[in-house]
């Protein structure tokens, strides 16, 4: 069932603020409550959003902890990153200590092992992606988030719990990850569903380009709490982060509005569904299309089925190109802070505080990719040129990051800051203006209950290649990180390469708004063909 009532805590804010109060419909006063429940449903699920990815960074922290490497250096004393240093150099005597790390982990196969760990999270969560995404379009979304974060935060801290508990049975670790991986799947489709429910087409990408920072200021927050505990045992840098996302859950059931009906707005994708019950009882409905024509069924409201949904003109490329856009991604995302701590930079090895601490600057290049890859979309109207672009920049700065980035600190700190821009530019961009596009995509005829469906089949298909991209690094690493960065840059040529059918619509699409013919490959001057004519094009631009 769907939520039709205000959640508890709109109900308190309306006694409190007249913004949130129900009024008597004026044009001007229902543009202000939709002014401040968009603002509320961008800073909510933000923060949702961010507990998710933060309770995500603790395995990657804890890695050269797990895993028989020389232990950090004493630098209790020392805040984390931005407050204190970021590198903490480890003495050669600490260099040859005699290895440490926590079985089952400190074997020869201890990469390997940390390996599968990632890969149980991630399988289980691309596979709970597609099935959360039909619930989430049937369900109370916002019931079905808050469950998910809460349940998400329980075995993330049980994960933790291993190490009071002196567990040291890898199939534990497993089930933990297994378990945490389904419940995760709820947060994606959800949210973006949320979003999409609230805002139109117009600046989506913009809007949705700074709204994704919460990937990015997620993943540092998760860091910096997961490295600032790491002295005290590493169950603890997984116990803040579970309880922090379980925090979250309770912030989404008491406030978040899933649906603007459901706070007596109407919906910005057609009628509301009060206005859908009337119009059913006074007209009759049209005679029903066959589901292979219809991909939004015959009833709007109703939730799309995934193959009809994978009908969508678009949906599947955009898929295709997240699966290796994510591999990229989640590389970074579970290994960076591992590299860092065995990368000698300027000389120098950091400790693993030091290692996690930097490894946030990956990030903060993210943030400005997602923005800047959200506007030029929006000003080219052209979401596949933008992302295969930035897949394509992608390939010469991960080959500078891995042949310059160990030159010196600033070089490091530069190069990283631009393969997180160009990285994480596409993947923020696919995964939230392009789902929420295509979520609402003409061929659903008004029906926005496709949002989450839509959303967690191309982010279900990159958590895939998201499962594969760290499991093959911990095998690639152990004959050294070459070979990684090598996968890296394929994975990257191959993202941008499956957009090219749309690519080249878009460009067509593109030259047919400025109204001029390009000139004919017999004339490649241009001289006296290329002229502005009137004469309306009959390509349709398929994906938008």
């Amino acid at each position: 069932m769907r939520g039709g009532e205000a959640p508890p805590g709109i109900r308190l804010l309306r006694s409190l603020r007249r913004s949130f109060r129900p009024g008597d419909g004026g044009e001007q006063e229902t543009r202000r409550r939709r002014r401040a429940f968009k603002y509320l449903v961008l800073i909510l699920t933000f923060i949702a959003y961010a507990c998710y990815h933060a309770s995500r960074k603790p395995t990657s922290i804890v890695k050269s902890v797990l895993d028989p490497d020389p232990p950090p250096a004493a630098s209790g004393r020392l805040l984390p990153w931005p407050a204190g240093e970021i590198f903490l150099r480890r003495s050669a005597d600490e260099l040859h200590r005699k290895k440490e790390g926590w079985p089952p982990f400190d074997g020869d196969d201890g990469t390997v092992k940390l390996g599968e760990i990632d890969l149980a999270f991630l399988v289980f969560y691309s596979l709970g992606m597609y099935l959360a995404g039909h619930l989430g379009d049937s369900l109370d979304l916002r019931l079905f988030l808050a469950a998910g974060m809460i349940a998400s935060g329980c075995f993330v801290a049980l994960f933790g719990m291993g190490f009071f508990w002196s567990i040291h049975n890898l199939g534990f670790y497993i089930a933990m990850q297994v378990l945490a991986g389904l419940f995760q799947a709820t947060g994606w489709p959800s949210v973006v569903a949320v979003v999409g429910n609230w805002f139109g087409k117009r600046k989506r990408g913009l809007i949705m380009g700074i709204w994704n920072a919460h990937t990015s200021v997620g993943n540092i927050s998760g860091s910096l709490l997961a490295a600032s505990v790491l002295d005290h045992g590493w169950g603890w840098s997984f116990l803040l982060p579970g309880g922090l996302i379980a925090t979250g859950g309770a912030m989404v059931y008491l406030f978040l509005p899933a649906y603007p009906e459901d706070v007596g707005l109407p919906s910005p994708h057609g009628l509301s569904k009060q206005a859908e019950a009337v119009a059913k009882e006074e007209e009759a409905p049209p005679p029903p299309l066959p589901a292979a024509k219809l991909p939004g069924g015959s009833n709007r409201g109703n939730a799309v089925g995934i193959v009809a949904a994978c009908k969508i003109p678009g949906v599947v490329p955009f898929a295709m190109c997240l699966f290796f856009s994510k591999l990229v991604a989640y590389t970074f995302l579970y290994w960076l802070p591992f590299y860092l701590s065995q990368t000698a930079i300027g000389g120098e090895y950091m400790s693993v505080k030091s290692a996690g601490n930097l490894s946030t600057l990956f990030d903060v290049g993210g943030i400005a990719g997602g923005v800047l890859a959200g506007y030029i979309s929006d000003r080219l109207r052209a979401r596949a040129t933008t992302a295969a672009s930035f897949m394509y920049l992608a390939i010469p700065s991960l080959f500078a990051y891995r042949h310059y980035g160990g030159s010196s600190k600033a070089a490091n700190v530069a190069l990283m800051m631009v393969s997180g821009l160009f990285v994480n530019g596409p993947y923020a961009l696919i995964t939230t203006a392009v789902s929420a596009d295509l979520g609402t995509h003409s061929s659903l005829r008004g029906n926005s209950r496709a949002l989450a469906t839509v959303a967690a089949i191309i982010d279900g298909t990159g958590s895939a290649g998201a499962a594969i991209g760290p499991l093959l690094t911990g095998v690639l690493s152990r004959t050294g990180w070459g070979p990684v960065f090598l996968m890296l840059m394929v994975g990257a040529f191959v993202a941008g390469a499956l957009l090219s059918f749309l690519v080249k619509a878009e460009i067509m699409e593109i030259l047919r708004r400025r109204r001029w013919k390009p000139p004919p490959a017999g004339d490649p001057e241009g001289e006296g063909k290329s002229k502005p004519t009137n004469k309306k094009s009959s390509f349709r631009f398929f994906w938008i």
